[in-house]
């Protein structure tokens, strides 16, 4: 008893059948996973800068 209604299947000009739509609607597209690749590596290069500015200042004093 899933909630879920059955997944449609699309029918190519060939007449074979290809994968359900709901499988190509849950997947992220390509610019998706390199707009949060890009993300995590900014985001872990600022914490290591920052990370770093603070050691630097600790060990100044």
């Amino acid at each position: 008893m899933s909630e879920r209604p059955e997944p449609e299947t699309v029918v190519t000009t060939e007449g074979e059948r290809a994968r359900p739509r709901r499988d190509m609607e849950e997947r992220l597209s390509p610019s998706l996973w390199i707009r949060l690749l890009v993300y995590v590596v900014v985001g872990h290069l600022l914490g290591g800068f920052l990370y770093l500015l603070f050691e630097v200042g600790s060990r100044a004093q």
